[in-house]
């Protein structure tokens, strides 16, 4: 039986997830975060260190990164783990050259490689995935983005943006090429888990300032979830859905945060004063 440690940045809502494995020591990290202050264009790593000292405390070997999706709301910390772990691996669902092609033309990336090559590993829906001690069965999940991805280990299922708790429903669909009616199937497809099945959000947005909540499992999500459950329609779930999201402002670390995760969490090349920069595109 694998173990779970979560967790919490609080600045970004974001839950990075550690599944280990006593007997091995090996494990998996999920959603690492890098964190950032855009207004002073100061990176630390506070987030990070609390990942490393979980680690070192149980003496474990991490092998292996997961990213849900590229990530709109903060900078993945993944290329840390790698400076960090020099073996270990970044797995991401193969649909992320949707999310690059979409986005190098944004930043204005002349010579952009769209095949998801700076990842290490692509993962395909439905596949079970095996490395060390874990498998993983991995399910495409489209719908906040078009290359989301949810991860089964044993009974945890780690949603990312596809389902938060069942008192905040589910991810938003208007980033470019997210789809409301993507995200029902996707969530339609998971609600055929066991509802014992343990379901792992991205975030947790805390709603009315209750504790800090990352699991339930899917019986509450299909009887209680206040956006989907297993009785809501298709065109009832799309109605909401665009509705809502027509009021929501965009996150404020967009842009920052997708031209970093679409190359697994590196920086932009240094220019000839070694510093990096990242663009902004402005609307008149």
């Amino acid at each position: 039986m694998k173990k779970l440690e979560t967790l919490f940045d609080e600045v970004t809502s974001t839950l990075t997830y550690i599944v280990y494995d006593d007997a091995s020591k090996q494990a998996i990290v999920i959603d690492p975060v890098w964190d950032l202050d855009v207004a002073a264009g100061v990176l630390s790593e506070t987030h990070h260190e609390k990942v490393k000292q979980f680690l070192a405390s149980k003496n474990l070997n991490p092998i292996l990164v997961m990213e849900t999706h590229a990530h709109a709301d903060h900078l993945s910390g993944a290329i840390l783990m790698k400076r960090d772990y020099p073996e270990i691996k970044v797995a991401i669902g193969e649909f992320i050259t949707k999310v690059q092609e979409v986005f190098a033309p944004v930043f204005n990336f002349k010579e952009f490689n769209t095949s998801g090559s700076q990842f290490d590993i692509l993962l395909k829906e439905g596949e079970l995935f095996e490395m060390g001690v874990f498998k993983v069965q991995v399910f495409h999940t489209p719908g906040h983005t078009p290359a989301c991805s949810s991860y089964l280990i044993e009974d945890h299922l780690f949603t990312g943006d596809a389902l938060f708790m069942p008192d905040s429903g589910t991810g938003r669909c208007d980033f470019p090429k997210g789809s409301a009616k993507d995200l029902y199937h996707s969530i339609q497809k998971l609600y055929q888990l066991p509802d014992e099945t343990k379901v792992h959000p991205g975030h947790d947005y805390q709603p009315g300032g209750r504790e800090l909540k990352f699991e339930a499992n899917l019986g509450e999500h299909k009887k209680n979830n206040i956006q989907i459950t297993a009785a809501t329609t298709e065109a009832e779930y799309i109605e909401f859905r665009q509705t809502r999201d027509k009021t929501l402002n965009a996150p404020k670390l967009l842009y920052p945060s997708i031209q970093v995760n679409i190359t697994a969490g590196r920086l932009p090349a240094q220019e000839d004063n070694q510093v990096s920069y990242l663009k902004i595109p402005l609307k008149l």
